[in-house]
């Protein structure tokens, strides 16, 4: 994983997800991602990638699992804070631990693949963030649906583990043909979402 820049969150959590999700698929799927390599962190790229298409090719499962990814990834990311850090974030007043909590975010997504970045704009409530080069979304040709809402999910755990309510969705998507994956995250804090409005 250190030389293909992956990261273990991202394999740990994709393995934890296809345990909950699938989990009479779950040998199948082993095959690459395999204990030894999540133990020394020896899992590839192409292994990953492996495992990508083989669950896009399972239908549903593949936005059910690789959500619960994001939400897994996002629980270790903040566990593995010290306890000073979190109480850090925690403690700051809900505007500022929402920008705090989206770069922890960011941090996140490129953790997962060191080719991953994410750049965020929040402007009065709602964060556009863009993720260059996302890992879930290398595919020959485009595919109808996101492929990218572990970060959708991520973030939306992410910034809920910090008593921020927010609402992540996929609005752009490097998989279905768009230049590059967009989410918008729109932080609600106790306010009424705007389509309820």
């Amino acid at each position: 994983m250190r030389e293909a820049g992956i990261g273990r969150v991202l394999v740990a959590s994709l393995h934890q997800g296809i345990a909950d999700i699938l989990p009479t698929r779950l040998g199948f799927y082993e095959n690459w991602l395999n204990a030894e390599g999540l133990r020394e962190g020896t899992i590839g790229l192409a292994p990953l990638y492996a495992v990508l298409s083989f669950l896009r090719q399972e239908g549903e499962a593949y936005q059910m699992i690789t959500t619960r990814a994001g939400e897994y990834a996002a629980e270790w990311t903040v566990e593995s804070m010290s306890p000073v850090q979190r109480a850090f974030v925690q403690f700051m007043p809900p505007w500022l631990r929402g920008r705090l909590a989206l770069r922890l975010a960011s941090r996140l997504v490129h953790a997962s693949y060191r080719g991953s970045r994410a750049v965020s704009r929040l402007r009065r409530g709602t964060a556009s963030v863009s993720v260059r080069e996302s890992i879930f979304c290398t595919v020959r040709e485009p595919v109808p649906q996101p492929l990218c809402g572990f970060y959708a999910s991520a973030f939306t755990r992410l910034l809920a583990l910090f008593d921020m309510q927010a609402r992540a969705e996929v609005v752009a998507c490097r998989g279905t043909g768009e230049e590059t994956c967009v989410l918008q995250v729109a932080l609600l804090n106790g306010r009424v979402e705007p389509e309820a409005a």
